[in-house]
């Protein structure tokens, strides 16, 4: 991916040679983010508090891109970001990630999550993948985060690697506001981990063989028919990577078809399902079906008009493995 969109998306907060076929896994990663473009960033902020119940923080908005956060109890979240004047300051990547999105909304961007920062940056490079300089942030002056993208996207959608300092809280640097950081990540309908994320392209099996070689490997075959897709479960710690493809007609062919790979999906995990269906339903005034998915009981939030992906709910097990529940 174009190391540009990824440094001005984390300012707002905050093609390889032969190798063997797996790499040693890297130490305690995890999914980390989304970066999901709204209409506009009072739509998006709309839809994510008032249709789907999660509790939205205020971000900042320079040059005319504004960024607000959905924060997660497990560490990860959802960053807003939507254009707020006609003439907004796009950088080549932003304006690459726009184009591709039609100006609609969608995501094409997500990171992982590594305390072995170093360590993934320095195997990755042995493997020969055009990883970018290091990034941090915010401003130096406080403990911040650390990023590295690729010049060349190994994966269908652009990804990045990132670290946080350890009293990194970028709502509230003060420790003596420890309410303040645990009401911030408490949600009206429970969500309290994003527990995956879904790649759609036209080739899974691709996707399947960079992540393996990436080091995340030991995938499982699976279907979404509720998408119309299949492909594979890749677990990443406690978080699980969806490698999809059509599987026919479905939301998974519509959305290939009218803009390309991309983000297609997300999944919350919730304390109380029937509480986070009660308020979705309430919120797109229609009743929606539970069915059994790769996290076990699950429904799908109608959000792919609104968001421009899906939003699926499910309920939490504790100790689950991740990918246990798929299989096709």
């Amino acid at each position: 991916m174009r190391p540009i969109l990824l440094l001005s998306a984390m300012l707002l907060c905050l093609g390889t040679a032969a190798v063997p076929t797996r790499a040693a896994e890297p130490s305690s990663a995890r999914l980390d983010h989304i970066l999901l473009w709204g209409r506009g960033i009072d739509q998006a902020t709309s839809v994510m508090a008032v249709k789907l119940g999660f509790q939205v923080r205020p971000g900042r908005d320079p040059g005319g891109v504004a960024n607000r956060y959905v924060r997660l109890a497990d560490g990860s979240f959802v960053e807003l970001l939507g254009v707020t004047r006609t003439d907004p300051t796009f950088d080549p990547g932003m304006k690459e990630d726009r184009q591709a999105l039609k100006g609609g909304p969608g995501s094409r961007t997500f990171g992982f999550r590594s305390t072995t920062l170093d360590a993934v940056y320095g195997r990755l490079k042995k493997l020969h993948y055009a990883v970018t300089p290091f990034f941090t942030g915010p401003d130096g002056a406080k403990p911040g985060w650390r990023l590295f993208a690729f010049d060349r996207a190994p994966l269908s959608s652009n990804t990045f690697f990132i670290d946080y300092a350890a009293d990194y809280a970028p709502d509230q640097f003060d420790p003596a506001n420890a309410g303040d950081y645990r009401v911030t990540r408490e949600h009206p309908n429970g969500a309290r981990e994003l527990s995956s994320i879904w790649l759609v392209s036209g080739d899974a099996e691709s996707d399947r063989r960079q992540l393996e070689k990436m080091g995340f490997g030991h995938a499982v075959p699976v279907r979404l028919p509720q998408l119309g897709a299949a492909g594979f479960c890749v677990p990443v710690g406690p978080t699980v990577l969806l490698a999809l493809q059509p599987d026919g007609k479905g939301v998974a062919a519509q959305t290939l078809a009218s803009g390309g790979p991309r983000v297609l999906g997300v999944s919350f995990g919730v304390v109380d399902l029937g509480r986070a269906q009660r308020w979705v339903e309430r919120g797109y005034e229609r009743s929606l079906a539970t069915y059994r998915g790769v996290s076990g009981e699950s429904f799908l939030a109608p959000t792919r008009d609104d968001l421009g992906l899906s939003i699926e709910f499910h309920a939490m097990v504790p100790g689950a493995a991740a990918c246990a529940g798929a299989g096709i």
